[in-house]
């Protein structure tokens, strides 16, 4: 289940939930709460394991925009070989070779710099997603725990009549 659509869960929980009457305070299906927690446990490593996958996305992007660039460099070094090899024109093969290669650099390093924005980009999002995931779940376990102490008994003993 998507870390998202448990969140909704926990919030509806909440939204269900019973208000204590003078208090902020609200009673909660603790199995409900449990049982959303736990999926939360099980979805968030997901959620990691997506923004693995942007790395490996951002891997294989930059792998295929340097065989590009190789590529692109020996077409332009094999052009220039050919310009070389024409006597009449070879300062301007050279000039030529010259600007395909930095042209190819200069392409390389905008794939790269554009690969790495949107890996920043998303795992930006990611993780202000799960700062704002991991603020929802130490809320729920605040609100839990104040519910809890509040529930606890106190150790005021009930008098009971003495026969006798």
């Amino acid at each position: 289940m998507d870390i998202l659509q448990l969140i909704d869960r926990l919030e509806e929980l909440f939204n269900e939930s019973k208000a204590i009457p003078l208090t902020r305070n609200v009673m909660v299906d603790e199995d409900r709460m449990l049982d959303i927690i736990d999926q939360m446990r099980i979805a968030i490593p997901e959620e990691v394991k997506k923004a693995q996958q942007l790395l490996g996305q951002r891997d294989r992007v930059l792998a295929q925009a340097q065989e590009e660039a190789n590529r692109t460099i020996e077409i332009a070094r094999q052009k220039a070989d050919q310009l070389v090899t024409r006597d009449m024109i070879l300062q301007e093969a050279q000039r030529r070779a010259d600007q395909v290669l930095a042209q190819a650099r200069g392409e390389a390093d905008g794939i790269r710099n554009d690969a790495d924005d949107y890996v920043i980009e998303s795992l930006n999002q990611l993780q202000a997603e799960l700062e704002r995931i991991a603020n929802q779940v130490r809320n729920g376990i605040r609100t839990v725990e104040e519910e809890q102490s509040r529930r606890a008994p106190t150790s005021t003993p009930i008098s009971q009549p003495v026969d006798k």
